[in-house]
């Protein structure tokens, strides 16, 4: 009798038990790898994968301009690992010539997405010189002059997955312009900010002038600009960079106004500058130009939100994988979580934006801003809309709101992911996206029914964060999106997912338009995100759905064929009677009319 083994599949992101009969091991190993169109095999080799579940498992991997792949040999153990290139952060020689010890030559890869891969090559000959150098260029391409795998995908979609968010069209659904706001193209050449997009919303009153003004005053040019408005109050959600105080106090005349006509578009008493930095962090900034608005900003009220810079995040992530991978610290597992302040850190973000949606909600117009205006900036400001506006919780509007907030306001996704970047101890690298999915995943969590996708969606997200397979995520703003002709040369991530969309939909979604949602933002509430943050080790038992969740769906899916019958059962009943009140009336002793001699199937649902 065969064995049972353990399959890993990272696509699939779970672990499964198989049986493989020995005599099929004789097939060849990579014959059954589907390539992406365009995708082409570099090499593949005999080697040993040392897992951390299994030991040390023979195989073969194949390395792709898009993929490493692994399968095993083993006759007991069969591992599949299928990992694309772009979610590799290091690569390093591990051991040497002269090591000793068994399999103690060879490579050691670090994943991005929360695992490392270690694998074992004979020492005799330079056996892994080749694999080196390959893996090294293609995990890699942007340091070696190659292009990312988006630009050589030929993946075609029914769907053109780069039209879901039209600016324009977005600004007309939120009942914009009107007689306080106006739409400006004055950054169509990016010459006002080169990391804003080219539309933009500012208070009607403002003059173009004013807004050259504005952006001398404003860190990397980045002005106050409207991105989301109350169609009932008109409180607004504004964003922007920090003022460049400095230490000497500078004032702008022309910024303190501007400001006060965003304040007077809806008649706001106060202005709320929530300013996401903890006030140390803002002082400390006028030492490098920075800083914060004052007092000479009358009818504004500041509120700093605690929430800490990339490079604190960048360290506590390092901290749970630690506690995570490969191996869960099952000892001390409250302590440890704790001692990596995660969630410490979610419960900030999810605060600050309650904080915000519930200003606007009450009427009060915001403004949110961190240092620059593109990492905690636009966690606040995509989470209060999220909160506050239904459109954005269903499938294609929480795409449009990713597209808004994060990749046309200029969220720098190629120095916080490194994308094809060999210098993998970059400090510009954070986890603030992933941050981001993590408190919507959060929210999802807390309210199962005001979202129209489920955790499949988010988990994709996250995986093609990396991947490279889709142009989505490239480059730090749309401005070097333009000059590398992202959007005509790569394929959309929208266009996979609106290609298939019924496996990222909730079966428990209930449509509530008007609802403000405001999730708890306590230690009590907020949760590991195990089927992300620990879905590598098999011995977390993952659930890719709950069961309540697919006896539901099956309970839709019965409920949509009962009532095919019955509409086909009516269809034959109506037919029926109209054939039998056309005829002659028989000769016979009954009386029974037609619609005496049919009962209609009522069923209710």
């Amino acid at each position: 009798m065969a064995s049972p083994v353990s399959v890993y599949n990272s696509n699939a992101l779970d672990a499964h038990i198989a049986s493989t009969p020995r005599e099929s091991l004789k097939m060849e190993l990579l014959a059954d790898v589907s390539l992406l169109p365009g995708e082409e095999r570099i090499i593949d080799k005999d080697i040993i994968y040392m897992c951390h579940f299994n030991g040390a498992v023979k195989g073969k991997v194949l390395i792709t301009n898009y993929r490493l792949y692994f399968k095993s040999s083993d006759a007991d153990v069969t591992v599949m690992l299928d990992v694309p290139l772009g979610a590799i952060s290091r690569v390093e020689k591990m051991g040497g010539a002269s090591s000793r010890g068994e399999n103690s030559y060879g490579l050691d890869i670090t994943c991005k997405d929360m695992r490392n891969l270690k694998f074992a090559l004979k020492q005799e000959g330079h056996s892994r010189r080749d694999i080196f150098d390959l893996l090294f260029r293609h995990a890699f391409p942007l340091s070696h002059g190659l292009p990312l795998f988006a630009y050589v995908t030929q993946e075609k979609y029914a769907e053109n997955g780069w039209n879901i968010y039209k600016p324009v069209e977005e600004f007309r659904r939120q009942g914009l312009p009107n007689n306080k706001w106006r739409i400006t193209f004055i950054n169509k050449s990016y010459d006002l900010c080169d990391t804003y997009p080219t539309v933009l919303a500012v208070p009607f009153k403002s003059k173009e002038e004013d807004l050259r003004r504005v952006a001398a005053f404003r860190s990397k040019g980045r002005i106050p600009v409207l991105s989301w408005i109350h169609r009932e109050n008109q409180a607004v959600i504004v964003r922007c960079s920090q003022p460049l105080v400095g230490m000497s106090g500078k004032r702008n005349r022309d910024d303190e106004r501007y400001l006060d006509l965003i304040r007077e578009a809806n008649d706001t008493t106060k202005l709320t500058i929530y300013d996401a930095r903890p006030s140390v962090n803002a002082v400390a900034n006028k030492a490098t130009g920075g800083g914060y608005e004052g007092d000479e900003y009358q009818n504004a009220e500041l509120i700093f939100l605690d929430i800490q810079n990339i490079h604190v995040m960048r360290e506590s992530l390092k901290k749970l994988k630690d506690i995570v991978y490969p191996n869960v610290e099952e000892s001390h597992w409250l302590s440890s979580l704790e001692s990596t302040h995660w969630l410490e850190h979610v419960k900030l973000v999810l605060s600050g934006a309650i904080q915000v949606a519930d200003k606007v909600s009450s009427g009060n117009s915001v403004v949110v801003h961190c240092s620059d205006g593109w990492d905690r900036t636009a966690q606040l400001t995509s989470l209060a809309m999220l909160m506050l506006d239904s459109h954005y919780r269903t499938l294609r509007g929480f795409q449009g709101l990713i597209e808004k907030e994060w990749i046309s306001f200029g969220h720098k996704f190629a120095s916080r992911i490194g994308h094809g970047d060999k210098n993998h101890a970059d400090q510009d690298r954070s986890p603030i996206f992933v941050q981001f999915i993590d408190c919507v995943w959060q929210m999802t969590k807390q309210f199962p029914t005001a979202f129209e996708f489920n955790e499949h969606l988010l988990l994709t997200i996250l995986d093609h964060l990396y991947s490279c397979r889709f142009g989505t995520f490239l480059y730090n703003c749309e401005s070097a999106r333009d000059q590398h002709e992202v959007r005509s040369k790569t394929v959309s991530l929208w266009s996979l997912v609106n290609s298939k969309m019924d496996i990222y939909l909730n079966p428990f979604y209930t449509p509530e338009s008007g609802r403000v949602l405001y999730p708890v933002a306590s230690m009590r509430h907020l949760e590991l995100w195990v089927t992300y943050y620990i879905r590598w080790n098999p011995r977390i038992r993952q659930q890719q759905q709950s069961p309540v969740e697919q006896r539901y769906k099956e309970l839709l899916a019965l409920r949509d064929e009962y009532l095919k019958k019955l509409e086909q059962l009516q269809l034959s009943d109506s037919s029926t009677s109209s054939r039998l009140a056309n005829s002659p009336t028989p000769n016979t002793s009954s009386n029974t009319s037609p619609s005496q001699q049919y009962t209609h199937l009522h069923t209710p649902f």
